[in-house]
């Protein structure tokens, strides 16, 4: 199990990429092939970047009593 430390650590790593795609995906026109493949690569790392903060943010208590 990892700590809270690692765990916003792997968030910030995961931000960092984010931002360096969003910035290789500007220049782009919106008919590049290349677009398409950053846009999905943008997509894992926002759903990894869910996950990793719903872990931190985990819901506490019991759904049925």
């Amino acid at each position: 199990m990892r700590t809270e430390n690692q765990i916003q650590s792997k968030i910030n790593e995961l931000t960092l990429q984010r931002r360096s795609l969003e910035s290789r995906l500007t220049p782009l026109a919106e008919d590049s092939p290349q677009r398409e493949a950053l846009n999905a690569q943008l997509t894992r790392l926002e759903d990894m970047m869910l996950m990793l903060e719903w872990v931190l943010n985990a819901p506490a208590g019991k759904y049925h009593a």
